[in-house]
């Protein structure tokens, strides 16, 4: 069953009701070892086109995954990039703001962060932190030092989806191609992810008491997703709401927007100048004596 990508796109300026959008969607495979061969096809076509990412050095790739806890962002990040050369790729998780990065602005500790031409970047969460847990908790706004006249609550997440949004837009210009993905859980399979966490003593270390406290959050937490969904959706930096009950239909959606995205690029491999040409054939006689 072919993925259409588009599918699960949010529209620039559209109302997102997060409601109407699955959790779960039907599976685009029809067995276990269906779903391992098209995310290894999948996974092959990244390596391929990573590689081309690489030698062509004008594009580079910033994919950023955004999710309640529990939802697989882990998993799915170590799933999709499997076949991907260590040495072009980077993972950033970002935690709480260290007392030296709450002295500069929001965007400033994952601007350090974005990956240089030529190579993948992952942010397993990210600046969009700054609109989502900080809004829940308003407590960690003001502790933000920020200056006074912009602490009014109504305007701060406004004035920061226009700066995430002409951040991005700046990257785009200069070649970073911006690719988000929410994934998109129930709350009642997080609950069943929460529950094996503390039944399979493996999986015990994944799981906190704050886990089960940030859950009374949830409705809070889903209205800010909305509001940054609908205002930094845009055509060049879309979001993309993926269902995320199912892990490995997720794996798949994920993997194949990905693919779509770096084929839509408009990259080769370097050619040889007729110097370049005349040098390499004068090696290959050394070589071939």
């Amino acid at each position: 069953m072919k993925i259409d990508a588009d599918r699960f796109r949010v529209r620039p300026g559209e109302r997102v009701r997060l409601k109407k959008w699955p959790t779960r969607v039907k599976p685009f495979y029809a067995s276990k070892a269906e779903s391992e061969e098209l995310l290894a096809r999948h996974v092959e076509k990244l390596a391929e086109l990573q590689n081309l990412l690489y030698a062509d050095d004008r594009y580079a790739l910033l994919l950023v995954f955004q999710a309640m806890d529990a939802a697989g962002k882990d998993s799915c990040i170590k799933h999709v990039m499997s076949g991907v050369n260590p040495q072009g790729c980077q993972v950033y998780s970002f935690k709480h703001p260290s007392a030296e990065e709450l002295d500069h602005d929001f965007l400033w500790r994952t601007q350090r962060a974005l990956p240089e031409r030529g190579r993948i970047g992952i942010f397993n969460r990210s600046y969009y932190e700054e609109v989502l847990i900080v809004r829940v908790h308003p407590e960690i706004l003001r502790a933000q030092k920020l200056p006074r006249e912009r602490l009014d609550e109504g305007e701060v997440w406004e004035d920061r989806y226009r700066s995430i949004a002409d951040m991005e837009a700046h990257l785009h210009r200069n070649g970073t191609r911006i690719v988000k993905f929410f994934l998109h859980v129930s709350k009642d399979e997080q609950r069943e992810r929460f529950l094996a966490r503390i039944d399979e003593p493996d999986k015990n270390w994944k799981f906190s008491s704050k886990d089960v406290e940030e859950r009374k959050y949830w409705k809070d937490y889903m209205r800010a997703y909305e509001d940054c969904l609908a205002a930094t959706s845009t055509k060049r930096s879309p979001w993309y709401v993926v269902p995320a009950d199912d892990k490995a239909n997720a794996r798949l959606i994920v993997s194949r927007i990905v693919v779509e995205t770096l084929k839509r690029l408009d990259m080769s491999y370097p050619q040889p100048d007729p110097a370049r040409r005349r040098e390499l054939r004068a090696l290959r006689r050394l070589l071939a004596k």
